[in-house]
């Protein structure tokens, strides 16, 4: 397994010896789950690797930040929402102004308190994010990119883990229903401006029948967070048991898969 991080921050020149020769059979795996906005350094890597392991669906080893499973028990009374105080909470790190998140933030605030944890803001409480935000209806699970199938701890660990009905501004709604319901998340296309966004958040928290809605699908499904990095270990082991001796292939152009 090659981390692309490490792989650009050392270079071609700490790769082993003799390459791009290995044992016949071998398969180099290029591992990376950072977006391509976040990823420099993506040419030059093509013709070296065999397989792709990330969190986009049509990688060679797919592993998602997190995934829903079927519950063990299910039913109406499996869970119920969990009691909120609080309206509407953000956990962002890396604060940049020309970020979508922070322009669209930055438009939703006139109309709709936010509390607002990490580099710009208070500091979350002796629970982490999710002991944090567990006390809010509502978290902007934002994206710090948007690129294809680039859904991250921010709605799976921050939203789904925290019982609050996630928020979201990344790909487009029709990608995130590849992974979760339609009905277990808010997608900020679907207002045309940041107000009616506002309103509509409003309008759940005093219409508590329509804001469980936004749980029934928790009746069927459990929430898988991938741990780093034992999932990812397990996955490419099981791809290697199941691909066999079959002929390896060669990634021939890296960057203009991952970028499209």
């Amino acid at each position: 397994l090659f981390h692309h991080r490490d792989l650009v921050r050392h270079g071609r020149g700490q790769l082993p010896p003799g390459a791009p020769q290995r044992p016949p059979g071998q398969r180099w795996v290029w591992m990376n789950f950072e977006s391509p906005s976040n990823s420099p350094g993506l040419r030059g890597w093509g013709g070296l690797f065999n397989w792709t392991m990330s969190y986009r669906l049509d990688s060679d080893v797919f592993v998602p930040y997190g995934a829903l499973q079927a519950a063990r028990t299910q039913g109406p009374g499996r869970l119920v929402p969990p009691r909120k105080t609080k309206l509407a909470a953000w956990v962002i790190s890396h604060w940049n102004e020309e970020h979508a998140r922070v322009r669209y933030y930055r438009q939703l605030q006139k109309y709709l308190p936010v509390d607002v944890y990490g580099a710009q803001g208070l500091a979350l409480k002796e629970g982490g994010v999710v002991g944090t935000v567990s006390e809010y209806k509502f978290y902007l699970a934002f994206e710090n990119s948007q690129h294809t199938d680039y859904i991250t701890e921010k709605l799976w660990r921050n939203a789904f883990e925290a019982g609050a009905v996630p928020v979201v501004l990344g790909p487009r709604r029709a990608n995130y229903e590849l992974f979760v319901p339609p009905d277990s998340f808010i997608h900020v296309d679907d207002f045309s401006s940041p107000r009616k966004l506002a309103v509509y958040l409003k309008f759940l928290d005093r219409n508590p029948q329509s804001y469980r809605r936004y749980f029934a699908w928790r009746e069927k499904y459990d929430v898988h967070i991938a741990s780093f990095w034992d999932d990812h270990y397990c996955r490419v082991c099981e791809a290697l048991q199941a691909a066999g001796d079959d002929q390896v292939k060669t990634v021939q152009n890296l960057a203009s898969w991952f970028e499209s």
